[in-house]
């Protein structure tokens, strides 16, 4: 919903990406509104292009004084800020919910001697990340199916419907593409790190030391590592 009341918080945090085109042409949205009072709901449902074996529905609850934002993680994107020692920042920089699925609780921390899982456990043991257990397995099953997705990314989006989430941290391509056809708001680790730098949170020589990380350790073309390092070297 551009220029929404979520849509322009999500700006003032992080970069976000959302389907159009095809994905418009998928959605139906219906809201309802009787007064100021009542909750606003806004019903989602796929459309028959998307299968017609299967109908998704969520229900987004907002009051006109306050909007509950909660962003999912899937695992590619939260092993990538750990291993970029963006998480932390991250999580201190922001006020709204974070959460991820059973699955991508095992894929980050299944190493117990790794750095990355050592520092994603502590924000569990912390409570600054929050681990949901799924209850559509259906819907994992079919996203799963449909987009050839493994399954940390299935219960991550999966999540972000039915946690009602607006938005999802995800570096799979596969992922990627089914956020842009199902119209999910999405991030990447790159996002986070360009958005970290604009909000003034890194300075620019530990900016450029973390994109050197990301390049490490993602699987970004070189020309998406480049148009990143003139982001993060634009800011003064």
């Amino acid at each position: 919903m551009p220029n929404s009341p979520i849509q322009r918080a999500l700006e003032n945090d992080f970069v976000v990406v959302t389907g159009t085109g095809a994905a418009r042409r998928l959605l139906t949205v219906e809201l309802h509104s009787e007064d100021k009072e009542k909750p606003v709901g806004q019903v989602c449902q796929l459309g028959a292009s998307w299968g017609s074996s299967i109908y998704i529905s969520f229900l987004l609850e907002l009051r006109s004084s306050y909007f509950v934002i909660m962003i999912v993680f899937d695992a590619s994107t939260l092993i990538l800020i750990a291993k970029a020692d963006l998480l932390d920042l991250f999580l201190t920089s922001i006020t709204v919910s974070v959460a991820i699925p059973g699955e991508v609780e095992k894929e980050c921390c299944s190493s117990k001697k790794a750095l990355d899982a050592i520092i994603i456990q502590k924000a569990l043991d912390e409570s600054r990340i929050e681990v949901f257990t799924l209850r559509n397995r259906r819907l994992v099953a079919k996203l799963r199916t449909d987009f050839s997705l493994g399954r940390g990314e299935a219960e991550a989006i999966a999540l972000g419907l039915d946690e009602k989430a607006q938005i999802v941290g995800i570096d799979d391509k596969n992922g990627i593409d089914a956020c842009k056809v199902l119209g999910i708001a999405f991030t990447t680790a790159l996002g986070i790190l360009i958005r970290s730098r604009e909000k003034g949170l890194l300075e620019k020589p530990d900016a450029i030391a973390k994109l050197a990380l990301l390049a490490k350790y993602g699987r970004y073309k070189h020309s998406i590592i480049e148009d990143a390092r003139l982001k993060l070297e634009a800011k003064p």
